[in-house]
């Protein structure tokens, strides 16, 4: 995949279309706690109240066509030098280095974005081998599996925790 083809920017209530194609999938929401979003309606109203409203929710575009999402939450308080990173894309998409490229984008301004951050987080659910390897090639450490962690559709499951440091290189 050509990296200039890819880029990250805010969400726009226009994506609403393309939003809906990739967040309706059960494919890409099977390891999200969400279910998938079923109707127009519902894909604009998350895009106005949660991608819009974020601080740091950005649209993973290829040829500026929304085709998945990445998020940063930074902490708050005295855990402010703490953030978790998400991310998902369409399934079509899998597979070809278009998520691997867009943490890597990610990690290039959001240090700088979120000066009190220090640690990023990545929790990946220990049966998504796809998300491991994205993470891993990008340069995120495992420190760990938190067993039974999480209940996500209907199950108790096994998170596992990566890490990337405002010190650390990407790779």
């Amino acid at each position: 995949m050509d990296p200039s083809r890819i880029s990250l920017r805010p969400f726009k209530l226009s994506d609403v279309d393309d939003f809906l194609k990739w967040a309706g999938d059960e494919k890409v929401t099977r390891y999200m706690r969400r279910n998938p979003i079923t109707s127009r309606e519902e894909a604009a109203e998350h895009i106005a109240k949660v991608a819009i409203a974020h601080p740091w929710h950005r649209s993973i575009c290829l040829d500026d066509r929304s085709i998945g999402y990445i998020s940063v939450r930074q902490l708050s308080g005295d855990d402010r030098c703490r953030g978790n990173m998400g991310y998902a894309i369409a399934a079509e998409y899998w597979g070809q280095g278009i998520t691997t490229i867009a943490v890597k984008m990610a990690l290039s301004s959001v240090f700088q974005d979120f000066p009190d951050l220090v640690r990023l987080e990545v929790f990946v659910l220990e049966e998504n081998k796809g998300s491991q390897r994205v993470v891993e090639k990008v340069g995120f450490l495992k420190e760990g599996v938190l067993r039974k962690y999480l209940y996500c559709k209907g199950q108790v499951r096994d998170l596992i925790v990566y890490s990337f440091l405002s010190t650390d290189k990407v790779l």
